[in-house]
């Protein structure tokens, strides 16, 4: 596919300075693209080149993420990233807005869209409702005091770590086609180029902070999470690949927190990046969607 660029642009939240790409078409409705983690803005492209000639897409890097600054104290809460995305569309002055996030970012989505649910027209969230009860149920029997000593310790620990680095790009590349199995060899390579960064030594390391891998335990209750759920009020897909290790919420009894304006959309032979896996029927069923 022949990609013609994004404009790169910056916005400040919480003292950093964060990026994004805009597509342009500034009179067509909003959409903002949100990543997961450890990812980047132009995870993207594919998408916006099929939705850029009606919709004015937006495409930040997450704190932490892409070309967006690293937080100097380390913070990369899940509220503060939601903080920052009500900061973007409260910049941009976007809403009311559409929002396709994956993964972290669509549980940054879903939580903003519970806070502001007027501020949203529709929401597709990829398997972006955070960990499942299986998951959450081995967190409670650790406790919430010994979580907390854990979260000190791997940020201890990773403050000791050295950036990994990789000699040459391929072999940054042959990385990600190693942790992303369904990827074509040219969505491998186009995701790699903007996922890297050069050091002075010629060596390639992830843009990403390493930090953002070590989640900080001190969060909303669960109780409360569901309330913004509950509080979405429009209409809402939540994406899952029948490959993925993700929880879907209709088998793990999570709807019961959802309204009727809120379904689930399933998709064979995809993996967590569904929307790269099973592109041409992901697009279609955002088309009719949205």
């Amino acid at each position: 596919m022949n990609m013609v660029g994004p404009a790169s642009q910056s916005y400040f939240s919480q003292r950093l300075r964060l990026r994004y790409v805009d597509w342009g078409n500034a009179d067509k409705p909003p959409l903002i693209l949100l990543h997961g983690g450890k990812d980047h803005c132009r995870n993207w492209d594919w998408v916006a080149q099929e939705l850029c000639n009606d919709w004015h897409i937006i495409a930040p890097d997450i704190r932490g993420h892409g070309d967006s600054q690293w937080s100097t104290d380390g913070n990369y809460g899940i509220m503060a990233m939601v903080t920052d995305l009500a900061q973007l569309i409260h910049q941009l002055d976007l809403s009311p807005v559409s929002i396709v996030a994956h993964s972290m970012g669509g549980n940054i989505a879903l939580r903003y869209t519970g806070l502001y649910p007027d501020t949203v027209r529709r929401l597709v969230a990829i398997e972006g409702l955070g960990p499942g009860p299986e998951m959450l149920a081995e967190r409670e029997e650790v406790g919430q005091l010994q979580r907390l000593r854990n979260s000190i310790e791997e940020k201890r620990n990773a403050a000791g770590r050295q950036v990994k680095r990789y000699a040459t790009f391929d072999d940054a590349l042959k990385r990600m086609q190693e942790a992303n199995g369904h990827l074509s060899d040219e969505q491998a390579r186009h995701l790699t180029t903007y996922a890297v960064i050069r050091n002075e030594d010629g060596s390639y390391s992830w843009k990403f902070d390493p930090y953002v891998q070590h989640w900080d335990s001190v969060d909303l209750q669960q109780s409360d999470i569901h309330k913004l759920w509950g509080n979405i009020t429009c209409p809402t897909q939540l994406h899952y690949g029948d490959d993925s290790w993700a929880s879907n919420p209709e088998k793990d009894g999570r709807m019961k927190h959802f309204g009727d304006n809120v379904s689930v959309k399933t998709f064979a032979n995809a993996g967590h990046w569904l929307h790269h896996d099973q592109f041409d029927q992901f697009v279609g069923e955002l088309k009719a969607f949205l």
